[in-house]
């Protein structure tokens, strides 16, 4: 198996276009087709459910725009275990999954056409690759990729982005591992199929000052409020970087303050939202889940960003941006 380097970063130049002194870009992640009747509302009820809260949002501020990782295959029923004593069996424990897995293609995206259809539809969205079924075996179940070789990745990457074609469901290149995790073999992965963008690291706590690393979950030592290049040396076959993937670090959730937010673009960064499509199922109550308390915390933050800001911030997209950077580059 190719021993995969590990990965670096090199903050992008000339990102921003002129006239603008800073960007925001807003996420939601695990989008996929199940519906109030299964585990958890993950976007299955479409306008009547979680999707209903992102569009009214859209419809209220109508400078914001949003991506939205969509799982093509998921998998898990549960996000905590519900296994017993097989999970403290040595050696079987890190070879069986920790709690019983929705049936094989439940949730594939290509059965299920009106889903595709109401994504397809949606104003000021774009849609990109959230993992293939966000599942894994052992303790970190959430944690789709942990060892896999390149070519297991690679694959892996072709299967997900084949369901969204079966689909047809409008994407872009862009990826967001599931629970954080990518590891160099990923970002190897990632970088030869043509993906432009990655978002991995996650830090709502590192003060914002220039040169702020992101040094929380995922990967780490990421510019926490700007795109970067991400390298992985020579197994990419683009030892620069350039022209492969640029990295997105999440840095402002419901959790944090509109200080945050104001000191981002103070700074001239990029302020980077994340929520969760779901707020409560499989065990787990997600801080960031897209409910109404957090709709209306983003909707006042949006109206003062841009009371104060107005034609010099970008409310933009990872695609965009990442974009900006490979153009930027030549």
């Amino acid at each position: 198996m190719r021993r995969v380097q590990q990965v670096q970063f090199t903050t992008c130049e000339g990102w921003l276009p002129p006239g603008k002194r800073a960007a925001v870009c807003f996420n939601v992640d695990d989008i996929h087709p199940a519906t109030s009747q299964d585990h958890v509302e993950a976007g299955g009820d479409l306008g009547r459910g979680a999707l209903g809260h992102l569009v009214r949002l859209l419809e209220a501020n109508p400078s914001l725009k949003a991506t939205l990782f969509v799982t093509p295959d998921w998998r898990l029923r549960h996000l905590v275990p519900t296994r017993g004593w097989p999970t403290r069996v040595p050696f079987l424990r890190n070879h069986i999954h920790w709690s019983p897995r929705v049936p094989n293609g439940r949730f594939r995206i290509d059965r299920f056409p009106l889903f595709a259809d109401y994504l397809n539809t949606l104003p000021r969205t774009e849609c990109a690759v959230h993992g293939l079924r966000h599942a894994h075996p052992g303790p970190r179940m959430a944690v789709e990729f942990q060892r896999q070789s390149l070519r297991r990745c690679g694959r892996m990457l072709e299967q997900a982005r084949g369901l969204f074609v079966a689909a047809g469901l409008r994407h872009v290149p862009g990826f967001a591992a599931p629970a954080w995790h990518t590891p160099p073999a990923l970002c190897a992965a990632l970088s030869q199929a043509g993906f432009h963008y990655v978002t991995s690291a996650r830090d709502l706590d590192t003060p914002i000052r220039p040169g702020a690393l992101a040094e929380g979950s995922g990967l780490r030592g990421a510019p926490l409020a700007s795109p970067a290049w991400l390298r992985v040396g020579p197994s990419t076959g683009r030892p620069d970087g350039r022209d492969g993937l640029v990295h997105f670090a999440t840095n402002f959730q419901a959790t944090s303050t509109p200080d945050r937010a104001h000191a981002i673009v103070e700074a001239g960064g990029l302020l980077s939202i994340k929520a969760h499509v779901f707020k409560a199922g499989g065990g787990l109550t997600m801080l960031d889940g897209l409910d109404d308390p957090y709709c209306e915390f983003l909707g006042r933050l949006c109206r003062q960003l841009d009371n104060r800001y107005g034609d010099t911030l970008w409310w933009t997209t990872f695609a965009e941006v990442a974009t900006r950077c490979r153009n930027s580059a030549h």
